[in-house]
């Protein structure tokens, strides 16, 4: 059976916890201040700030997560109570709440490219390295991120996530080695929870 080709980033996708933990599904309740202004989109990178409400977390090398939004829901004047796969921005509203992993000891699958939205790939070699996350703009028809990871990897340790695996399922045919897709988990520090110096 063949599997899919691996043509746009998607975010990061909770599957797991380290060590082989089954990851339920679990989410943190993480309320978005009204009015608002950055969309947020399903898969990408989320911060807490000083007021205790979450933002996108727009960083790429520096990158300072408290998790992943895996969207939201709040009281539209119109429709009434809404649950949504993104936060599309500058929503006014007492009662917005994102949904939030919020593990540090999350896994998360992400596309690889070379850059923007272009599919790269890695080698094997690239576990255990440090990488960047590729910042782009989150899909307004589906509601997902295009967050990825870029291809150049190293062994920087301020980098925001490691990379433990590779996903050989979406390997491109005709390419042996390497891959379009990585297991990664937040570096140590690197997460909110686990920053002792705080928001």
């Amino acid at each position: 059976m063949a599997y899919p080709t691996v043509d746009s980033p998607y975010g990061l996708i909770p599957i797991n916890l380290i060590g082989g933990q089954v990851f339920a599904g679990s989410t943190r309740q993480i309320p978005i201040v009204s009015g608002y202004a950055t969309a947020i989109f399903f898969g990408d990178v989320v911060k807490l700030v000083a007021t205790g409400t979450l933002e996108k977390d727009t960083g790429t090398a520096t990158a300072t997560p408290v998790g992943v939004f895996l969207g939201c829901s709040y009281t539209d004047p119109v429709y009434g109570k809404s649950f949504r796969q993104s936060y599309p921005g500058n929503v006014v509203a007492t009662d917005i709440v994102a949904y939030v992993c919020d593990d540090p000891d999350a896994l998360f699958k992400i596309a690889v490219v070379s850059s923007g939205t272009t599919i790269g790939t890695v080698t094997r070699t690239a576990v255990g390295n440090n990488g960047t996350l590729v910042q782009n703009a989150g899909s307004t028809a589906t509601g997902n991120s295009k967050v990825a990871l870029s291809s150049t990897t190293a062994t920087t340790a301020t980098l925001p996530v490691r990379i433990v695996d590779v996903v050989p399922e979406t390997s491109p045919v005709g390419t042996p080695g390497s891959y379009t897709e990585v297991i990664v988990k937040w570096n140590q520090g690197m997460h909110q929870y686990l920053n002792p110096t705080g928001v």
